[in-house]
């Protein structure tokens, strides 16, 4: 596979990427709120701020293909920016939201579109890091393959939504749903404090600290 090629996939696993995250978000977060389900509503946002980090990777990838190098431009440290402090906005909101439904005990109608949303998740997210880690390595781009080790990081987050959403279906405990968003928070949390690390040095790498797979 010739250079233009690779980078021409690479752009458009990236534009898969940011349109499933957007529709994906509305979904969940409609149901989210209209089920009352914390969990399904946090994941549907994490789409969303996903969606920010993912303009600053089609970005960087377009100026690739241009003969631009890996390192950030000021578009894409921005949106770097925005992205860690939108993930530290959910972490907190989620937290909030998980006091008040411990408080409150406060449970879901129901949890089968989390589930539904999750499994469809699943298999996209695998679809996508299996890509994106092959073209990293055809390209031997360590933002590439850092960037399939955060829809990696999406993958794991889709198995604790199905998880939540599973368990309470089955067992009808709200406390379950509060636990899943929890889960959600902790993984908000640490993108968003690898969002700035990114922002930070300059370069894409930072999911799981590495750019190795």
């Amino acid at each position: 596979m010739n250079l233009e090629k690779a980078l021409n996939i690479a752009f458009a696993l990236s534009i898969i990427t940011i349109t499933y995250n957007v529709i994906e978000g509305l979904i969940s977060v409609f149901f989210g709120m209209q089920d009352e389900t914390l969990a399904l509503l946090g994941f549907g946002v994490d789409s969303f701020v996903e969606v920010i980090s993912g303009l600053g990777i089609a970005h960087m990838i377009w100026r690739m293909k241009r003969g631009a190098g890996e390192n950030t431009d000021r578009f894409e440290k921005q949106a770097l920016r925005i992205t860690g402090f939108s993930f530290f906005l959910l972490t907190g909101g989620l937290i909030a939201g998980a006091g008040v439904n411990f408080i409150q005990n406060n449970q879901p109608v129901t949890t089968i579109v989390g589930i539904i949303i999750s499994v469809i998740s699943i298999l996209t997210m695998f679809f996508l890091m299996r890509y994106k880690l092959k073209i990293g390595k055809i390209l031997n781009s360590d933002a590439i393959i850092a960037d399939a080790n955060c829809t990696k990081s999406c993958f794991y987050l889709s198995l604790i939504l199905l998880a939540s959403s599973g368990l309470y279906e089955i067992f009808q405990i709200g406390y379950i749903d509060t636990i899943g968003s929890l889960g959600i928070a902790w993984f908000a949390f640490r993108e968003g404090r690898e969002a700035f690390e990114k922002a930070k040095s300059g370069n894409f790498c930072g999911c799981g600290s590495s750019c190795s797979y």
